[in-house]
């Protein structure tokens, strides 16, 4: 039995978003843990975090906040938040009506030390499309990301986290990891910041890869709560790549 639909609002609906999914597709693949990755690079340098400093994932107690299918009208107040709460995030941005219509938000994101990453051109299904229109909803973001902060992303999520082998190669061929994640709020099917901030709380620990969109709603008015409650209990904020390091992820690899 196929899963429900959730009720969605006009702009998930005009984007063709709905409910993120577990790895699916015409095949199964291993996905890769940062704690793994960190592993398998012992006695590598640690990268450095740019304007937020430098973190040990090792050690500290790391944690990565993650936003989709932006940027959109709610991003400059979100970047407001984590410039004042010192907090780095991951940006996986859409092409089509995000970062066209907002090329200046994709350079505020990567000025700022956040990590600009691609979520698809319009968010089709990849694992629904032939292997050249897979191949173009990841190449035309890459390329109009590099325009614009000059350098082109490394990592990808795929819309509703969905992948197969086709994708897979696609996404080494063009140097693209993807990430997916262990956290999410859900927060396509409600506006209640209150209930986005209690999912993510209870779902969060070390290494936890957090889901939100910063298109909805409630999504943004969840963000400083988050923040502050998720420091109390001993974490760090870092972007996915810090997340990772001294290890890197590697095209053609699946990470969560």
């Amino acid at each position: 039995m196929r899963p429900r639909r959730p009720l969605l609002g006009a702009a998930a609906l005009a984007l063709g978003l709905t409910a993120p999914l577990a790895l699916t597709g015409c095949t199964s693949l291993d996905t890769v843990s940062p704690s793994t990755v960190r592993k398998d690079a012992a006695g590598a340098k640690g990268k450095d975090a740019g304007a937020f400093g430098t973190v040990d994932c090792r050690k500290a107690k790391c944690i990565a906040l993650t936003f989709d299918a932006g940027p959109s009208e709610n991003t400059p107040r979100l970047l407001r938040i984590l410039k004042e709460e010192k907090v780095p995030a991951t940006f996986f941005t859409l092409g089509r009506n995000h970062i066209v219509k907002y090329p200046e938000l994709v350079k505020q994101m990567d000025r700022e030390g956040h990590e600009v990453a691609s979520h698809t051109w319009s968010h089709k299904i990849l694992t629904k499309l032939d292997p050249a229109e897979a191949r173009k909803e990841l190449q035309r973001p890459n390329e109009a990301i590099e325009k614009l902060i000059g350098k082109k992303p490394t990592l990808m999520r795929p819309p509703q986290g969905r992948t197969n082998d086709t994708v897979n190669k696609i996404s080494r061929d063009l140097g693209l990891a993807e990430i997916l994640w262990t956290v999410t709020a859900k927060d396509y099917t409600t506006n209640d910041s209150a209930l986005i901030r209690k999912r993510v709380l209870e779902q969060s620990s070390r290494d936890g890869i957090i889901l939100l969109h910063d298109i909805y709603k409630g999504t943004v008015p969840a963000v400083p709560g988050i923040i502050a409650d998720l420091k109390k209990r001993g974490y760090v904020f870092v972007t996915v790549p810090q997340l990772l390091a001294p290890g890197k992820a590697e095209p053609g690899k699946v990470y969560r």
